[in-house]
């Protein structure tokens, strides 16, 4: 354990895109050997307006950095934050509950707040408005809301009290299993049954893209699945059931165009089906 702490303290910047494309080329091949479903796409094309948003959010991300480095210097210097008030624990259980307070409030929170805050969802959108969900879905993020994602992160280190190489491991993992529950990969039921008690599970959150209420409001989860069963938002879709998108823009010119997807949070707002916001 002492040397997974060692090698995030100082993680490079290289290893850290690498985990990122690492991940994406993974789960790109394993959508061709057992997708769950057969897109008629073009995957190139699909990918290549995710990677503009993937590119953007590492951008933002990189440029705020220091933010994130010097809250978490200062709970550490300070013994602010959950993680500095417990008493002495194994280096195994300090980083489990670091890794779950920040999952909660970094991934879970300021994804439920995104789905209940008017102005916020007409950002979060983009991500909803893929009508075909796979790997590179996962950083489909319009750069307003990289911003506040961000912000919820620096809240989350600020309430663990994270040390920084607990935050770089929090990161690796959020993006690898982030693109995971997003990839269009066929789980065999026993084995996604099993694993969706403790992690985001492709299957699980799939749900989550169905394209209309009230499964668009339901597993928000990234990392561990605890969270919806805890607050009573896991819901469960038959794969066969799915339909991906958001049901206020599926049209193609609306849901597949980059220009058109930068300019949604500044048009008028269109209530779903189901009323959201009235």
């Amino acid at each position: 354990m002492e040397a997974i702490v060692r090698y995030f303290e100082t993680i490079p910047s290289s290893h850290r895109s690498a985990i990122l494309v690492s991940g994406i080329t993974l789960f790109w091949l394993l959508e061709s050997g057992v997708p769950l479903f057969r897109f008629r796409y073009n995957k190139w094309r699909h990918a290549g307006i995710n990677i503009f948003f993937t590119i953007t959010t590492i951008i933002i991300n990189f440029a705020l950095a220091f933010i994130l480095l010097k809250a978490s210097d200062w709970a550490v210097a300070h013994r602010f934050g959950l993680l500095q008030w417990l008493p002495p624990l194994p280096l195994w259980a300090f980083a489990v509950i670091g890794l779950l307070v920040l999952d909660l409030i970094g991934a879970w929170f300021i994804h439920w707040t995104e789905h209940k805050v008017r102005w916020m969802w007409r950002f979060h959108l983009i991500h909803h408005t893929d009508t075909q969900v796979d790997t590179t879905t996962a950083n489909r993020h319009h750069p307003g809301e990289s911003v506040f994602r961000f912000i919820f992160t620096t809240m989350a280190v600020f309430v663990a009290g994270a040390p920084m190489w607990l935050v770089m491991m929090y990161q690796a993992l959020s993006v690898a299993l982030s693109q995971f529950n997003h990839a269009n990969i066929h789980l065999p039921s026993w084995a996604d049954k099993i694993l969706s008690w403790v992690i985001v599970t492709p299957n699980m959150h799939h749900v989550h893209h169905h394209y209309v209420l009230p499964y668009t409001d339901s597993n928000y989860g990234n990392i561990f699945s605890i969270w919806d069963r805890i607050f009573g938002t896991f819901t469960k879709l038959e794969p066969s059931q799915l339909t991906y998108g958001i049901d206020t823009h599926m049209k193609p010119e609306e849901n597949d165009e980059l220009g058109s997807l930068l300019k949604i949070p500044f048009e008028e707002y269109r209530p779903p089906v189901g009323a959201k916001f009235d």
